[in-house]
Parts: C-alpha cells; structure tokens; sequence
C-alpha cells in the first residue's frame, strides 16, 4: 500500500492491485471505492494512518461494482453505517442484484499468459470469489454529493459496466475515473493512460467512447482505479490514452 496526496486534502492510495482515494476537507472525509475483499484492513489502515476514524467517514462512493472495487463496501455498511453511494444506473450491480463481471471462461482461455495467471492468483488470495455485496448501497445524487467532502461531481460513464461513473473533484482539480481508464495493469506491459484489456468492459467500444468524452472536463490530477496516480492534464491524457 502507498499512500500519497496529489491535490491538497485528496489522498490517492495505490494497493496491492486496486486502488482508492480518501477525500478530506473541513466537513469530514469519504472514500472513493473500497478495493479487493482482502484489502479491508490496508482501506482501514489507510484511513487510521492519516489520523481519521473509519467510523466517522460521510459516505463511501463506488465508481462501479467490480469486485475489486467494492470489497469493504459491505463492511463499511454494517460495521459502521457508512453510506454506500453509487450512480443510480450501477446500484442493482453494487447491491448483487446484476452481474456484470468478467467471467471465469475469458480468464481461463488467456490463463497461459503468465501475467494472467499471476492476476488470477492474486484475485484467488483478494477473495474476489467471497465478495459480499452491498445490500444496502443508495443511488446518489447531485445534492447529495454537493453536500460531502470535496463536493464531488458524478459523470456518467458507461460501457466498462452500465453504471460506470468517473468522480470529478472540482476545488481539487481532481478527477477518480476507476475503471474508465487506468495508468497500469497487472496483464498490461504498458505504462501511462490506457483502456483496461477488452475482457474487462460489459461494451468495450461504448467503453472506449465513454472515456474520450471526458476530453472537454478540466482536472490536473487523475486518480484511475488501477496503476499510479497521473499528474497531467486530462484533456491530454485522453489524447495519449492506449488501446
């Protein structure tokens, strides 16, 4: 786990193979996302390490319902009441009632690539396979994110799943796009803004098409869900963005 804070009161946290963010100003602090099952105690112990009590967080924001995204989601739920907050189009999948995930068929195939196997493996040791869904997560909406730290600002983004959402930071001049792209991947041999391998979207053109949209929205610092945080201009980083 790597901690770092690339816009004043945003906290990126790069873990083992899935990040999230910690977003902090005078009302308190959320989190954006909430990593593998197995990650719990590393989003708690981010949150400790950074002198704040998990308990007290405003919300807890899913960009989408992947399993390696929505891990402490449940936990957070029950443990703490945390609300659990996702775009409306997405909350049938973070509740466990849809699945849109990539299937054990197209893993499988692709399994005599080393670096599938490895991420395979790893999935296997995140207890991806025990994910618990979050019952109880809640639509968001414009209100109510104005009303939470950093005032987040929701885009909809479809095509990785069909609720896909990025979370734009406007004081920050931060952007947390999960998984619409990222800067790096355990099966990717490349580096800087790129789609996630095909396999990985529920519609990859409607994917690839989401994620060059976001060319006309201003940030200066890109939080993906997977790979280092970017520090670039957006515009240019969809410019640059790998296919």
């Amino acid at each position: 786990m790597k901690v770092s804070e690339p816009a004043t009161g945003v906290h990126f946290v790069e873990g083992p193979a899935s990040n999230w963010v910690i977003v902090r100003d005078g009302t308190g602090f959320l989190l954006i996302d909430g990593g593998y099952p197995a990650d719990r105690d590393l989003v708690l112990g981010s949150v400790k390490g950074l002198g704040l009590d998990p308990a007290d967080a405003k919300a807890m924001l899913i960009t989408h319902g992947h399993v390696d995204h929505t891990g402490s989601a449940a936990y957070f739920s029950r443990t703490f009441g945390t609300p659990i907050l996702c775009a409306p189009e997405e909350l049938a999948h973070v509740q466990g009632k849809e699945k849109h995930q990539v299937t054990f068929g197209q893993v499988i195939v692709r399994a005599w690539r080393p670096r599938v196997f490895r991420w395979l493996l790893h999935v296997i040791k995140a207890k991806a396979l025990q994910a618990e869904p979050a019952t109880g997560a809640e639509a968001w909406d414009e209100d109510r994110l104005r009303s939470l730290p950093g005032q987040p600002e929701a885009i909809l983004l479809p095509g990785h799943t069909p609720g896909n959402a990025a979370l734009l930071l406007p004081g920050a001049q931060a952007i947390a796009v999960g998984d619409s792209f990222v800067s790096g991947h355990p099966i990717s041999t490349k580096s800087g803004p790129q789609m996630l391998h095909r396999m990985y979207h529920s519609d990859p053109e409607t994917a690839l098409a989401a994620a060059r949209s976001l060319n006309t929205v201003q940030a200066n610092v890109i939080l993906p869900g997977h790979g280092a945080v970017l520090l670039m201009p957006l515009p240019e980083a969809i410019a640059a963005l790998q296919t």
